[in-house]
């Protein structure tokens, strides 16, 4: 997805309709979506290759520019006439959104998840990990999460997935399954509403997805990561400040891969990826962190 910031400052009121007139001061592109995985892999210093599908239109281009940009290889990322980019305009006034327009896709053609399903198969042997943001858009479906399945038991590669609810019946298999309290309670049909809860549906969900791990983001509380016949643990936030929640999911879903594709065991990660989503909401848009900003974190903690 291709990320479009429009920022301003709001002075008055229109007199046309009560909605605040922003007056416009600058603009800024960002790679927006999975591709927001793969900046915050770069900002971290990992090497990443994108897989995916863009229009061929004008925010197609500028996102292949952005992930250019980034030196990401974008040899699996599809072009396709007949469906337009995905892109998310912000209006931001002020360090808050204002409002947000969005520019959908139809769903993929099978004849395009063919594609991708054969750049995964003749490419996967050139990764230690392999991501899934799947932001229920149509490029990810059940015969790409099968195969990728399949792909693991072959070739012993980690592989972490940020769910989306219209393919909860088909992550299996993974290392690691990321997703937040809401998307946990969809997906065991709990309400959870305290931590017993959330340990049931915790360790229901590593049995259901047959994963090594459940790491389930919880905003301003946390994180908790369940593993099979493990104790769950939980990580408190360590956000000082929180501007915007934008994208924070993708900077938990980056540095956890980054981090276990370079030996971190899955807590130390989970350690990892807490301390950089505390970051990243201290940041307005779509952002990432960098390597240096979390080692500064990282001491800091270490001096308290």
């Amino acid at each position: 997805m291709l990320d479009r910031y429009v920022w301003g400052r709001v002075e008055r009121i229109s007199p046309e309709a009560p909605i605040p007139i922003v007056h416009v001061t600058r603009e800024s592109l960002h790679a927006g979506g999975a591709a927001n995985v793969v900046a915050n892999i770069r900002a971290l210093g990992g090497q990443v290759a994108t897989c995916g599908v863009v229009g061929q239109d004008q925010e197609g281009v500028e996102l292949l520019q952005q992930l250019t940009t980034l030196s990401a290889n974008t040899d699996g990322v599809i072009l396709n006439r007949a469906m337009p980019t995905i892109s998310k305009t912000r209006i931001i006034a002020h360090n808050q959104q204002v409002v947000r327009l969005d520019r959908e896709q139809d769903d993929i053609k099978n004849r395009l998840r063919g594609r991708l399903r054969t750049f995964v198969s003749s490419q996967i042997e050139q990764f230690d990990v392999v991501v899934i943001s799947d932001y229920g858009k149509g490029v990810v479906d059940a015969s790409l999460l099968s195969l990728l399945a399949k792909l693991r038991r072959q070739h012993k590669f980690w592989y972490l997935i940020d769910p989306k609810r219209r393919n909860f019946a088909h992550y299996k298999g993974a290392s690691l399954v990321k997703p937040n309290l809401e998307e946990a309670g969809l997906a065991t049909g709990m309400d959870i509403r305290d931590k017993d809860d959330l340990h049931q549906a915790g360790l229901r969900l590593v049995d259901l997805w047959q994963t090594e791990a459940v790491l389930i983001s919880r905003g301003e509380a946390g994180m908790s990561l369940f593993k099979k016949g493990a104790v769950p643990q939980h990580f408190p936030a360590t956000a000082r400040e929180v501007f915007d929640v934008t994208g924070a999911g993708d900077t938990v879903l980056a540095t956890c891969a980054l981090a276990l594709g370079a030996g971190a065991t899955l807590e130390e990660a989970t350690v990892l990826a807490n301390h950089a989503a505390g970051i990243v909401v201290g940041k307005v848009g779509t952002a990432t962190v960098t390597a240096q900003e979390l080692r500064t974190v990282l001491s800091d903690k270490r001096r308290q």
